[in-house]
């Protein structure tokens, strides 16, 4: 094998679509039968992408292509994968958060991990542009299109992306925190703050602590956390929160407990609502695994459900995702996990597609008419994707039916997002 400094344009195209082909079709082989009959099942070899000695010259061969103009001839050329690319992005790669959809083919999202330097970005169509430098989070509302920013000091929300200003609210006890979500309620006059120093209801008179809570009231006592995860119900009468340590708990509006619900794998990780509010539905994980469960909202109040304990309280949603990230359709939910797929369940646990993307995934956003989907990742790569538009090429890993628009590369340290 030629090495790929040596190689000429014509010959690292047919390298990388052949074994591109090659390694999509035996990767979608592998999982379906997978699916139908178990891995114990299967005796084959696991499918390896034999791409990785021409990550650099795809890349330069990319960057190329971006600064002549000549994006779409190189995705018919070279269509985009993960796998080969890995050790670009351990070099390169700054995970990419709270994505949150705005209006048309317009969404606003962030780049670097609660504890990093942020930059928010709006991405219209294809088109990127860089917002203010002193945004360290942005959430929007369940319902009514309501957006809220922070700064190291302050919170405000507003109606609609730029509207009019609601609420600002002061920040004394979580000031300068890292956020890892910001959640604003429908009316815009209170927030649910998510940070790892504690989960936070703010609102115009308090910053009120609602997990962890120092129930033996000791001394030392730090509201530290890990994994910090939390959600509200659609119509705002439920607040969800977990952590690493501690079940999920079901607040109510103002953050008492009514609730309780325990990992079915061994911690608490995610939380979600179904569109509609009828279902919630917690994750918890095991290393890049884990469990997904279904518990009817109209249980919450008083609910108990032991950990790692079978129940007719809860029904099993999936039984493999660390799920990171998530949305709810009007059908169904969209979920994200560790190893970088994206799989839809309908509310008893049924999968109806999954469609592989790569990196962990870190954060997705959904249209309001449910036909484009929005997904980044720890590796710094955002994807835009039509679903149910069907396949652009044959390298795509999955068996849904959708079409990826474009991604982008969102680096550190790079002085300009590659599209690809």
């Amino acid at each position: 094998m030629k090495k790929s400094s040596s190689l000429s344009k014509e010959e690292i195209q047919k390298e990388w679509n052949l074994k591109g082909l090659n390694y999509a079709k035996a990767v979608n082989e592998m999982v379906a039968f997978t699916e139908k009959n178990g891995w114990d099942s299967w005796k084959g070899e696991e499918a390896e992408d034999e791409r990785a000695h021409l990550a650099k010259e795809i890349i330069k061969l990319l960057k190329t292509a971006n600064q002549e103009d000549k994006v779409a001839e190189f995705r018919e050329d070279f269509p985009p994968s993960h796998e080969p690319l890995i050790s670009v992005f351990d070099q390169k790669s700054i995970s990419l958060h709270q994505f949150h959809f705005i209006e048309d083919q317009k969404i606003v999202f962030l780049s670097g991990a609660p504890y990093e330097e942020r930059t928010a970005y709006i991405l219209d169509e294809d088109r990127i542009t860089t917002l203010a430098k002193d945004i360290t989070a942005i959430g929007k509302s369940k319902r009514n299109n309501i957006f809220a920013i922070a700064t190291p000091e302050k919170i405000s929300t507003s109606n609609g992306w730029a509207g009019q200003i609601i609420s600002e609210f002061e920040r004394k006890q979580t000031a300068n925190i890292g956020i890892t979500e910001l959640i604003p309620f429908n009316d815009g006059k209170k927030v649910l703050l998510v940070t790892s120093e504690g989960i936070f209801l703010i609102s115009s008179s308090s910053e009120q602590l609602i997990h962890p809570i120092n129930e033996d009231n000791e001394d030392n006592w730090t509201p530290d956390i890990d994994m910090e995860n939390a959600t509200l119900s659609h119509d705002n009468n439920y607040i969800v929160v977990g952590d690493q340590a501690l079940d999920h708990r079901i607040l109510d509006a103002e953050g008492n407990q009514i609730g309780q619900i325990g990992p079915q794998s061994s911690y608490p990780h995610y939380c979600l609502f179904s569109k509609d509010d009828t279902q919630l539905i917690t994750n918890s994980c095991h290393f890049y695994n884990g469990v997904t469960i279904g518990v009817s909202a109209s249980k919450l109040n008083g609910i108990k459900i032991e950990a790692y304990e079978e129940s007719d309280e809860y029904i099993e949603i999936d039984d493999s995702m660390r799920v990171y990230t998530g949305v709810s359709t009007k059908d169904y939910y969209i979920l994200g996990d560790a190893y970088g797929y994206i799989k839809a369940f309908d509310k008893k646990g049924k999968m109806l597609w999954r469609h592989f993307l790569g990196g962990t995934i870190s954060g997705m956003t959904l249209s309001d008419d449910e036909k484009t989907l929005w997904v980044g990742s720890y590796s710094g790569m955002l994807h835009k994707l039509t679903l149910g538009k069907g396949h652009r090429d044959l390298h795509t890993i999955g068996n849904a039916n959708h079409f990826e628009e474009f991604r982008l590369l969102i680096w550190k340290n790079e002085p300009q997002i590659w599209k690809w």
